[in-house]
């Protein structure tokens, strides 16, 4: 594997301080870029790559990048980490056609990464669904769930002994359903699947490795793409990321603390909820807001790049503070205490830095972090609490 770059890499690996390391990673897509409002295929462009960055030291610090098949399509969850941040998973939703270089079709593959090696290197390439999306890593590091939206299932994969396994599928709906992203509750005892095709969100029940969907349809807002678990397991909330019209867009909340699973709650947030992730503090929702930065400058919708912070109170959402960031912004994530908030921008190829303040307040916390592509991903490990 062809390192692209390794920047600061301590001496002893990142192997060996596994226990303090508090990783954030970063999937880079090279392959399109957005030009005055319209996406362009690149015929020759550089390869993907995933960012390695530490946290642990208060200041994010750039481990290594490395070659790894990324995609900006699908919500921005498309990389997971294991619990012990030894593994990572990232999915290719689009791959380059093999007889047009300037066209793109869906991808059929996940690459598994071990993180202990110094540097990073790519260990299995496994097949998934077509056009793998959002995946997700229950907190028991056992198990992994890739959605696949162009096809309509959900992939289930086995993690044991520093090996990932595929060990079945489970059939969502049609084509036509678009499934997006799929997340574990807390207790790993369920997950909720989005349906952008047909806006709702599908309940699946896990018994060890089994995992069935349920018969219930959880009716959600325009277009349901990412959504995220609080850490407590009593919430989990929803981007409904729209038309694209210039119309606003919502966040929704939904009570998982009987079931069944219902949505209890919805607010406005702007144009195109992008990424949306929870953090420690489980009262607390981040979700980036295109707000019309991925439209032409000369459309009447057209804005500067939002990121937004939501608190969850007494069932109910509310929006309590926001920022700008970049242009095109895509996946989000808190710092493993909650103090910092991380923006990936497509567009300008970096990573925004913002502090969060106790009252929720959200100001700049440093200065961005330069990634070998567009920042098409972004994620920290998920710990029980």
């Amino acid at each position: 594997m062809k390192t692209l770059l390794l920047a600061g890499i301590l001496a002893a690996g990142l192997g060996a301080g596994q226990a303090q390391a508090q990783l954030l990673l970063s999937a880079n897509d090279n392959k399109v870029v957005l030009e005055n409002g319209n996406v362009r295929t690149l015929r020759e462009p550089a390869p993907d790559t995933l960012t390695v960055i530490d946290l642990a030291g208060g200041t994010p610090q750039i481990r290594a990048e490395i070659a790894i098949p990324a995609s900006v399509i699908g919500p921005p969850a498309s990389v997971a980490i294991t619990p012990d941040e030894r593994l990572a998973l990232v999915t290719a939703n689009q791959q380059r056609d093999p007889a047009d270089a300037g066209k793109l079709v869906p991808g059929t593959t996940m690459a598994v990464v071990d993180l202990t090696a110094n540097p990073p290197r790519l260990v299995a390439t496994l097949p998934t669904g077509a056009a793998p999306a959002g995946l997700s890593i229950n907190r028991a590091g056992t198990l992994a769930l890739v959605a696949n939206r162009a096809e309509g299932t959900v992939s289930v994969y086995r993690i044991a002994h520093g090996q990932v396994s595929a060990i079945g599928k489970v059939e969502i709906g049609p084509v036509s359903s678009e499934v997006s992203h799929v997340a574990f509750t807390p207790d790993g005892r369920h997950a909720l699947v989005t349906r952008y095709g047909d806006h709702s969100v599908n309940v699946l029940q896990i018994d060890g490795e089994r995992v069935v969907k349920l018969n219930r349809e959880i009716t959600t807002g325009v277009r349901p793409y990412g959504l995220a678990m609080t850490p407590d397991g009593r919430h989990a909330v929803v981007a409904n990321i729209g038309r694209g019209t210039g119309d606003a867009d919502t966040v929704s909340l939904i009570d998982l603390t009987r079931e069944p699973f219902r949505i209890v709650d919805t607010v406005s947030v702007g144009q195109t909820p992008e990424g949306i992730q929870t953090g420690p503090d489980s009262r607390l929702v981040a979700v980036t807001v295109m707000n019309g930065s991925n439209k032409p400058n000369t459309s009447p919708f057209f804005g500067p790049g939002l990121v937004k912070l939501l608190r969850i109170e007494n069932g109910r959402l509310a929006v309590v503070s926001e920022a700008r960031v970049g242009t095109w912004a895509q996946g989000v994530a808190f710092s493993p205490d909650g103090r910092m908030l991380f923006v990936g921008n497509m567009v300008e190829r970096d990573i925004s830095v913002l502090r969060v303040a106790e009252d929720g307040r959200l100001s700049e916390g440093g200065p961005r972090i330069r990634v070998t592509g567009g920042s098409a991903a972004l994620r920290v490990a998920e710990r029980a609490r």
